[in-house]
């Protein structure tokens, strides 16, 4: 990956530039942004298809495109995931060989991308990662370059970000490695507060003065505390506040998930503010050196992608509530939309990253891809997982298109955007999450009938979603057999709409077994199984579909 690595610890000035960027404290704008913002879509949206088109990226830089757009499209069959999933996989294969000069970063956004699409087909593939990242840590606790004894602060931040998502995914991790990392990192905090890119561990014990320090190595320090904190459950298991992945399932009910590292994590003890102490003493240098940052045009993007993943875990180590317009992100938001190219949609204009992975960075920032993936926020811009925004709350039919901006809260008026022509043209955000079935018996029939219609037999893959998705929040059994039919459905998340909301309706959370990426024979079964129980229910029941 040629450019993933080594945010450098010298600083290097742009002159050009430097009236523009003295400071990214100062508030350029002030609008309140959020990632759902039609500005930040829009930007969002041009940066996508830039990835789309972009030419010549390094295997790692691809790995992380295919992450970045899967991120914000949740589509599998994009080439440029696809593309992205057979690097993955041959970094796997790599991996499994050795260390290379930039296996770190490699490693880790393969793992991303893995465990994003699916951690249990590529399970192998993360297996091995796993081993690769336990074979590979320094005797002191930080990762870096094969050929260097010292850590690298850039290196251990993805490792550490690999660990965590690896933990998330049910791994079964050694913690007393997490803490040696977090160990080394406390160890090679700079006696003023910020992070070196390499890190030399005191003889005589405390702080010293580190060589090359920086704002993105401080962020990516103070980030990683906070990562492998989580990791361990330091601010506490938060499991219970996770989303089960069952679409319409009552906040009162909790599901029951085994914790394979449970027992695994009691073994590892550290107090909170072990891990938030220097975490406050960075932030006491941070506000003390803000041009530090926005001088930092050789590493802007890597910082500002860092920056979200620092906010988003002090959130969640701190209990704070999430707040989906914070000033920082306000700030980054509108240097961005100054450096966004209006020819290509990319991010082009600084130095080092390449333009592929300065977008990528940049809209991975815009969406917050962290806070999506701690749970605690999501951008209408994305499917995430199989979710959708909530535009279509703001758009009305005219001449068979969605367009314009006028209220339709009601599932009837989004069952006029969805039987239309157009339906596809919602691109994703066609789901007003307000919108509630009546609760008049004649009205709600009427309207069932009509997502059972839609579910079994529209051409539009977004038609069948909506009402994959509003079909199983109904709670009614007339509705299981259009479920059971959509299991088959070819694309993957009105399967996984229809295999959820089955579980819903049936209080059988555990459903029957169906994967997230099933075989034909996988999903046949699946059928079968709830299509023996809806027997139970509905005796005389006669499945025409099957006949």
């Amino acid at each position: 990956m040629t450019h993933l690595v080594r945010p450098g610890a010298t600083v290097r000035m742009i002159a050009a530039f430097a009236a523009v960027w003295c400071s990214i404290t100062v508030v350029s704008d002030s609008r309140a942004y959020t990632p759902d913002d039609p500005t930040v879509v829009k930007m969002v949206d041009r940066g996508i298809k830039f990835l789309e088109n972009t030419k010549g990226a390094t295997p790692g830089e691809t790995v992380l495109c295919a992450y970045t757009h899967f991120k914000v499209e949740h589509d599998e069959s994009n080439p440029l995931v696809k593309s992205g999933i057979e690097e993955a996989k041959k970094f796997a294969a790599e991996a499994s060989r050795g260390a290379g000069h930039k296996s770190h970063y490699e490693c880790a956004v393969s793992v991303m991308l893995l465990c994003e699409v699916s951690p249990s087909r590529f399970r192998n593939e993360l297996a091995t990662f796993k081993r690769f990242y336990d074979e590979h840590q320094k005797p002191h606790g930080g990762f870096g370059y094969p050929e260097d004894q010292m850590g690298d602060v850039s290196q251990t931040q993805y490792a550490i970000l690999a660990i965590w998502t690896l933990d998330r995914n049910g791994f079964k991790m050694d913690y007393n490695r997490v803490k040696g990392a977090l160990d080394w990192l406390i160890a090679v905090q700079d006696i003023n507060g910020p992070w070196p890119y390499h890190g030399k561990v005191p003889v005589t014990g405390g702080l010293a003065r580190q060589a090359k320090t920086s704002m993105s190595m401080a962020l990516a320090g103070a980030a990683s505390l906070l990562i492998g904190g989580d990791a361990l459950r330091v601010w506490g298991d938060t499991s219970a506040d996770e989303d089960p992945g069952i679409v319409g399932l009552p906040k009162a009910v909790k599901i029951y998930k085994e914790d394979v590292n449970a027992e695994r994590r009691k073994t590892v003890k550290i107090p909170p503010q072990r891990l938030l102490g220097p975490c406050e003493y960075m932030e006491r240098w941070r506000q003390q050196n803000p041009e530090t940052f926005g001088g930092n045009l050789y590493w802007y993007f890597y910082t500002a992608y860092t920056t979200e993943r620092y906010e988003s875990f002090l959130e969640i180590a701190k209990g704070l509530k999430a707040d989906k317009s914070p000033a920082w992100y306000n700030n980054i938001v509108s240097e961005l939309i100054k450096m966004q190219s209006a020819e290509s949609g990319g991010w082009e204009t600084r130095a080092h990253t390449s333009p592929a992975l300065s977008t990528s960075f940049a809209i991975l920032f815009l969406i917050r891809s962290t806070q999506k993936a701690l749970g605690t926020g999501a951008s209408a811009t994305t499917i995430g997982g199989y979710q959708f925004g909530d535009d279509v709350s703001n758009a009305k039919l005219v001449g068979g298109k969605a367009v314009t901006k006028s209220p339709a809260q009601s599932v009837n008026q989004m069952l006029e955007l969805l039987e239309s022509d157009g339906a596809d043209d919602l691109d994703g955000k066609a789901l007003a999450d307000r919108a509630v079935l009546p609760t008049d018996p004649v009205e709600r029939s009427a309207q069932l009938d009509r997502l059972e219609r839609l579910v079994r037999g529209s051409r539009s893959w977004q038609a069948r979603r909506v009402s994959a998705r509003l079909l199983g929040t109904s709670d009614d059994l007339r509705v299981v057999p259009a479920l059971i039919y959509a299991l088959s459905d070819p694309d993957h998340a009105v399967r996984a709409y229809a295999r959820d909301g089955l579980r819903f309706i049936s209080r059988k959370f555990e459903g029957f077994g169906m994967p997230d990426e099933p075989t034909n024979a996988e999903i046949r079964q699946a059928q079968r199984k709830w299509r023996e129980w809806y027997l139970t229910m509905k005796p005389g029941y006669v499945f025409l579909d099957e006949i």
